[in-house]
């Protein structure tokens, strides 16, 4: 298994493995949905905004995560894990904790101070994520589920609460994806 930033020529791989893996997991409806959103956050984000990284093995894409910008009132470099895919049949294996463990990695070595998330909480606590509310860290749209609200220090700082909103990439700015 080989970690790694993305090529573009993974690109469309990416998109079908978010689609393929979330299809599978959630329904058509939200496979087309994910893979959409993988697509315009490809597309449209501004390098500096995004990092997209890869599990392949024999050269073909098994995983991917992407972390995006989040912007909050002060200056702290922050970004937002999401989404994350592990193609059906690696999935119960670890390559979703190491793959974001080695994205978490690359983004501390970046200067990113925090990092969030949005989703399971069993699932994201193994990798180091804590919940956190809104109290303390504005979303930037309205959550449906809040228990999934997590954060992680990448600074070794404690995780203390940020005054203000925070705004998200474009791609993210759609309130059925909160």
């Amino acid at each position: 298994m080989k970690y790694s930033l993305y090529t573009a020529t993974q690109t469309n791989e990416i998109n079908a493995l978010f689609t393929k893996t979330f299809s599978d997991s959630e329904g058509e409806q939200e496979g087309q949905l994910i893979g959409q959103l993988v697509e315009d956050l490809i597309g449209t984000t501004k390098a500096e905004d995004l990092y997209v990284f890869v599990a392949t093995e024999n050269e073909k894409v098994i995983g991917s995560i992407l972390f995006t910008r989040l912007t909050f009132e002060v200056a702290i470099s922050v970004f937002l894990l999401a989404p994350v895919a592990v193609h059906t049949d690696y999935q119960g294996k670890g390559v979703g904790q190491e793959m974001i463990n080695f994205g978490l990695q690359a983004m501390k070595k970046e200067g990113v101070e925090l990092a969030f998330t949005y989703g399971d909480p069993s699932f994201y606590s193994k990798v180091a994520f804590q919940p956190v509310t809104e109290a303390q860290f504005k979303a930037p749209l309205t959550l449906s589920y809040p228990h999934g609200w997590l954060a992680q220090s990448l600074s070794g700082q404690e995780l203390i609460g940020i005054d203000g909103d925070s705004s998200c990439v474009p791609a993210f700015n759609k309130p059925e994806l909160w």
